[in-house]
């Protein structure tokens, strides 16, 4: 029998800067990050939406909710990993996002996949 969590799925985030999509003076600072997925547990599950928050360093926080990722809600079966790059744009060369995804196994259980909180920074803003 398992003694594991059926129902984890793991998130890991990378984020990068855009300096050719950013404006500094425009104030528009843009990013990209790519997230990784694995299912950790034992049943196979469907992302069906996706929260951000995302905070930049004048502490504006801005709540993102939407329908999947990158147009798709990928079902991960036991083991399985996905990965996706996206972006977001920022006012400030410093911030951070986080958030959760929402997770239906193929037993009709739903669950949250929480994503960590990671950075996102200019290069060299950050020592």
């Amino acid at each position: 029998m398992s003694t594991r969590n059926p129902y984890d799925v793991a998130v890991q985030v990378q984020s990068f800067y855009l300096p050719e999509q950013s404006e500094p003076e425009a104030q528009r600072f843009a990013f990209a990050y790519t997230v990784r997925l694995h299912n950790a547990g034992d049943v196979a599950a469907r992302l069906l939406s996706r929260r951000w928050l995302i905070t930049d360093a004048d502490g504006h926080t801005e709540e993102v909710r939407g329908d999947g990722v990158v147009g798709v809600q990928p079902l991960l079966q036991p083991g399985e990993r996905y990965e996706y790059t996206s972006g977001a744009i920022l006012k400030t060369s410093l911030g951070t996002m986080e958030g959760s995804y929402e997770m239906q196994a193929v037993d009709g259980t739903r669950f949250a996949a929480a994503i960590p909180a990671f950075v996102l920074s200019v290069p060299r803003v950050l020592h």
